[in-house]
């Protein structure tokens, strides 16, 4: 497990001041800035984080070091990383997406299904992306406990019963 967990991403430059386009991917979107410092993804550069104003999709937010709107327009693209000490302790059946990514995909016989690649969230719930093992396709698995019923994180694995014909 990683001692970084993405919160949010920088989508650019909001006005001309060096405000920056903040999307945040916590629980309480406005909880991002209590996570601050937040540094991008190699811990390069840290930036203190001040949300000015809600906006359409995210936030307008002051980050420390960004005083133009060209440094905002720099960072378009920039994922923004918390120290996982800082960010709350889930319940037994949540899980940072984080958490999730490389993990193996066995069926409830102990076959091998593959190994996650992504988590998805598109409004309905998250979506596994299983990059399979039998052929070099993705399969997206719901991740409702019906269908993924264990997670193991110590053993770096989860149990999955997928409808019939998804595998």
């Amino acid at each position: 497990m990683s001692d970084l967990i993405c919160v949010g991403t920088i989508a650019g430059a909001f006005g001309v001041q060096g405000e920056v386009r903040l999307k945040s991917f916590t629980a309480d979107p406005t909880a991002i800035a209590d996570y601050a410092p937040l540094s991008n993804e190699d811990g390069t550069r840290i930036f203190s984080v001040t949300l000015t104003r809600p906006i359409n999709n995210g936030f307008a937010a002051r980050l420390g070091g960004v005083k133009t709107k060209e440094e905002a327009d720099a960072l378009k693209g920039v994922k923004l990383f918390a120290e996982r000490e800082k960010l709350p302790e889930l319940p037994d059946d949540e899980f940072y997406h984080t958490d999730l990514i490389g993990l193996e995909v066995y069926d409830t016989g102990g076959t091998l299904l593959g190994r996650i690649k992504a988590v998805m969230n598109h409004g309905a719930g998250d979506i596994l992306e299983v990059n399979s093992a039998g052929n070099s396709g993705s399969v997206l698995v719901p991740f409702t406990l019906e269908i993924v019923p264990t997670v193991d994180l110590t053993a770096g694995r989860i149990v999955a019963d997928p409808p019939e014909g998804l595998f």
